[in-house]
């Protein structure tokens, strides 16, 4: 904590340093680290370092872990139900080429710049300390909110699985409703995950292996049922005559309306880039482990989905329990939901488990910069994990899963996720166009900010105009003129560097629809998400003003943090240059 004495030792260091904010944040706020920094020197401030014990195939079990959880059970019905009807199969397919996009952005940071702090070191390199703090901030809420939501969910399956009526939740009526479920389950769950993942990170990818593996088991079994025991008319007839039939009940903007609904079906696969700095072989394991567990839940989701379509018709699937509700009416085939409730549990634990792993991570790192208190990044010694991180955020999961309504949680997750995801797109473009002090920014920058406007304008008229040609016209324009704006970029903008290791191929265009897509599926998320998204960014923004910004500053001036950015990059960029040479 010396590196904060100059600023926060007491009240009128503190107030000295408000008074000199303005001149803190024109220093600290777009300065710059470099992936060479991130890997040394800033990674020494933990003390200790993290073991590296992880394979390729551990990622992709920490992947298919962290996205194959309950939500599948959920998400699948009522994007068949409200959007796609049979042709969520497709929505399932277009969602996973998204994530996929994502996630080739994520395998180039990470394996160029193999450290745990994911999406915030990946955009503390390209735009600087203030919008990687407000990005990792913004990942921290969303990964303690949404890990509180699925504990709570894990004691309504565990409820199914046992076969039981009666909650294992304390009603307390003196609380104001939404807030006046006590939930002791969820609270143990986290607990108990908070200790394990404290004790070793390769004991923990052993106990994720086990709980993926069973939950797959289940997964198959439902998709097996539903091939055996379902219809192939029911890709094509509705229950009910009165209602649309066919592959396509609701067209092609169904089936584009259903993936963004079931695109944070893949959410999870982020997490994984958190352990790149526990990988034995990032440049083989880390784009192996990434893609490949996108690829495979990809298939898996696409096969339950198809699976669900042949079980009923679309109109008579039930939106909030798709494959129980089938087998719920018919005789002698109740128990298939009892069974759906065991696979549920174990999804909600493997799910838990990688986002749990994840946010101590991002946490760490985070701390390593000096944005919050030192005391975040230590790792311990002798189980080589971030033991502070851990049991910090594990606390404050717990404590919101004692009382919060899960459908408070759910409301509140989601776009901070969509948010990062687009900001990394924008920064893999951004690290492959500029170098710091030797290139202009000013062209990526333009093209980044003209192609988000243009993705912007033809999401609103998506979500907003009355259907028509017209419409169609104008979507077609806003189409037209995305490709172009990417390819005047492509051929006027050389690369400034390219990766040594493993890059996004197709540059710019891969990242380019990755943003585009990004934005596409913000836009299909309600008003209420943006408010409390300002709100928790605004929060983020006084944190950083009234906090980090003096505390970056002070680890600065005592050398802890280094210098002023392009002096930096210029002496990594030599660095570089001459162990090349040698």
């Amino acid at each position: 904590m010396e590196n904060h004495n100059s600023s926060f030792s007491n009240l009128k260091s503190y107030l000295r340093a408000l008074s000199d904010t303005p001149n803190r944040l024109a220093r600290r706020a777009g300065s710059v680290s470099t992936s060479f920094e991130e890997t040394s020197r800033v990674r020494a401030r933990s003390g200790g370092d993290m073991k590296r014990s992880l394979r390729w195939y551990d990622l992709v079990g920490f992947g298919v872990g962290g996205m194959v959880g309950a939500g599948v059970f959920v998400t699948s019905g009522r994007a068949s139900r409200l959007c796609a009807g049979p042709a969520v199969v497709l929505s399932y397919a277009i969602a996973g080429f998204c994530a996929l996009l994502s996630a080739f952005c994520y395998t180039e940071f990470a394996v160029d710049m193999p450290v745990a702090g994911g999406a915030f070191s990946y955009i503390r390199i390209t735009f600087g300390e203030f919008l990687a703090f407000l990005t990792g901030a913004n990942l921290i809420i969303d990964y303690v909110l949404s890990n509180a939501a699925v504990a709570r969910s894990f004691t309504g399956y565990l409820c199914t699985a046992l076969g039981i009526e009666s909650k294992l939740k304390i009603t307390v009526s003196g609380l104001p409703k939404g807030f006046n479920e006590i939930d002791v389950v969820a609270v143990l769950v986290v607990l108990a995950l908070t200790v394990i993942i404290c004790y070793s990170t390769r004991e923990s990818s052993m106990l994720n292996m086990v709980l993926t593996a069973l939950h797959l088991v289940f997964i198959v079994f439902v998709i097996v049922i539903g091939f055996t025991r379902g219809e192939t008319k029911n890709f094509t007839k509705a229950g009910d005559q009165n209602h649309a039939s066919g592959f396509f009940p609701f067209g092609a903007s169904g089936v584009f309306n259903g993936a963004a609904m079931v695109y944070l079906s893949y959410i999870g696969y982020d997490a994984v880039s958190t352990m790149a700095e526990e990988v034995r072989n990032p440049v083989k394991d880390i784009p192996a482990g990434v893609s490949g567990s996108v690829i495979l839940v990809t298939v898996l989701y696409c096969l339950m989905a198809a699976s669900m379509s042949m079980l009923l018709p679309y109109d008579m699937i039930d939106p909030d329990a798709p494959f129980s509700g089938a087998f719920m009416g018919s005789d002698g085939w109740r128990w298939v939901s009892n069974v759906i409730g065991v696979g549920a549990a174990f999804g909600i634990l493997t799910s838990l488990l990688v986002a749990m792993l994840g946010q101590a991570r991002y946490m760490c790192v985070i701390g390593r910069s000096s944005v919050v208190p030192a005391w975040f990044a230590k790792v311990h010694p002798k189980t080589s994990t971030p033991v502070n991180a851990s049991v910090f955020l594990g606390i404050c999961t717990a404590a919101i899963a004692l009382f919060t309504d899960l459908q408070i949680l759910l409301n509140l997750v989601s776009i901070g996720t969509l948010f990062v995801f687009y900001m990394v797109a924008n920064a893999v473009i951004y690290k492959r166009y500029v170098s710091v002090g030797v290139t202009n920014p000013w062209p990526t920058l333009s093209f980044l900010f003209c192609f988000s406007l243009t993705a912007i304008l033809f999401t609103l008229l998506w979500q907003f105009a009355p259907p028509g040609k017209p419409k169609a016209f104008m979507l077609g324009a806003c189409t037209a003129i995305a490709i172009a704006v990417v390819q005047i970029f492509h051929y006027m903008v050389r690369q400034a560097q390219k990766p040594e290791f493993w890059g996004v191929p197709l540059m710019p265009w891969i990242p380019s629809i990755s943003i585009f897509l990004n934005i596409f599926l913000l836009g299909s998320l309600d008003r209420p998400s943006y408010v409390r998204f300002g709100f928790f960014s605004g929060l983020a923004v006084l944190v950083y003003v009234f906090y980090s910004v003096h505390a970056s500053f002070d680890a600065e001036e005592d050398g802890s943090l280094s210098q002023k950015s392009i002096e930096l990059v210029k002496e990594s960029i030599e660095s570089q240059d001459h162990t090349l040479k040698v």
